[in-house]
């Protein structure tokens, strides 16, 4: 298939459910830990090289061919925190909804039987690109986009922050963006010789605190 199909992947509008969700960036600015553009940059780079690795390395992986249930269990075991295991589930059953009526395939279709209650949006985001006929390594920048474009776009709501500002962010990050795909791919690449256990499992403590903290506000603006 073609290329282009990981611009509709990546697009923002692609009707996965991600708009709703601030991938921690709505804490941080509660917490005053993002409150310019200089900030959001840290937390954004930050996210991409613990929470962001992680999440595209498992993409990598479901978009190579592995065993996607072992996979959505190894993404179990590097999300300890259940409000963010519930997150991703529950992003996995909208993505999966979305890439079955985009690029319908019997392996979407086995892992949405397999896992009813939704797997871990990546793994899902990963056999969508799988599906469309896309690499491990375009699975992975998928992902590692979305990983920092998500905080971005939230900061902007915000805190009402410039979107020239908040773009140039993102435009900064591309090297981290290169380095984060090209590592999440070498990983996926290893399984066949190391087991999942060549996955990463890069931590970020504080986003884990402040999601299961943030799960408990009365009111939020998102719903993560």
């Amino acid at each position: 298939m073609s290329r282009a199909a990981l611009l509709v992947l990546a697009d923002g509008r692609f009707p996965a459910g991600g708009h709703a969700h601030s991938g921690g960036a709505e804490p941080a600015v509660a917490a005053g830990l993002v409150k310019d553009a200089h900030s959001l940059e840290e937390f954004c780079r930050g996210r991409l090289h613990t929470a962001g690795l992680v999440a595209a390395a498992l993409a990598a992986a479901a978009a190579a061919g592995h065993d996607p249930v072992a996979i959505d269990e190894a993404a179990d075991a590097r999300t300890p925190v259940l409000a963010l295991r519930t997150t991703a589930r529950k992003l996995g059953r909208q993505m999966m909804r979305a890439a079955r009526a985009t690029w319908p395939s019997t392996e979407l279709d086995a892992l949405a039987e397999a896992r009813p209650r939704g797997a871990h949006q990546p793994v899902v985001l990963g056999l969508a690109a799988r599906s469309a006929g896309l690499t491990p390594l375009d699975a992975a920048y998928a992902v590692a986009y979305e990983a920092v474009s998500g905080p971005a776009t939230a900061t902007v709501r915000l805190l009402s922050l410039d979107p020239f500002d908040a773009v140039a962010v993102l435009a900064r990050l591309t090297p981290d963006l290169d380095q984060t795909a090209a590592a999440a791919a070498a990983a996926a690449a290893r399984i066949p010789d190391e087991g999942l256990d060549a996955l990463p499992a890069a931590s970020a403590p504080l986003l884990d605190i402040t999601a299961q903290q943030h799960a408990a506000w009365p009111t939020r603006l998102f719903a993560s």
